[in-house]
């Protein structure tokens, strides 16, 4: 038989009878930020969070043994072994911190004071050889 056999078909006007929304309006990323376990996390224009991904951190039994190639970017060795990897907080590996910027092992204001220190040692010291200079030509012109 037919596979429409027993069924029946009336025409009539097209009307929706429920309406009812079970998901969010499209949005767009405003912004992301970074929780200190590493998850990224993403801000949409409808109000929504979404985690995006994960940030891994790595250690190395020695990080001395690294290899810089250059960039701040490094490489592993057979000397630094091969890297660990895991969830920030887990472990020996450290937080993140959002938002946060790098300081700088170094202390500017102790180098530049150094600096400026190096710079006038070393223009008393050509003084004292442009004098040391003007006496030898003294000498030698007394001769």
């Amino acid at each position: 038989g037919s596979p429409t056999a027993g069924t029946s078909q009336y025409g009539g006007n097209f009307g929706v009878n429920t309406l009812t929304q079970d998901g969010y309006t499209s949005g767009r990323l405003n912004s992301i930020s970074t929780s200190a376990d590493g998850t990224i996390l993403g801000r949409y224009s409808n109000g929504q969070s979404r985690a995006l991904g994960q940030i891994l951190l790595a250690n190395f039994t020695s990080p001395q043994g690294l290899q810089p190639v250059g960039n701040n970017e490094w490489v592993e060795t057979s000397v630094s072994g091969g890297p660990l990897v895991g969830v920030p907080g887990s472990g020996s590996l450290g937080m993140l911190q959002s938002s946060a910027t790098e300081d700088s092992n170094v202390d500017l204001t102790a180098e530049l004071v150094n600096m400026i220190t190096a710079q006038r040692v070393y223009q008393a010291n050509a003084q004292t050889i442009k004098a040391q200079d003007q006496i030898l030509q003294t000498i030698v012109s007394l001769r």
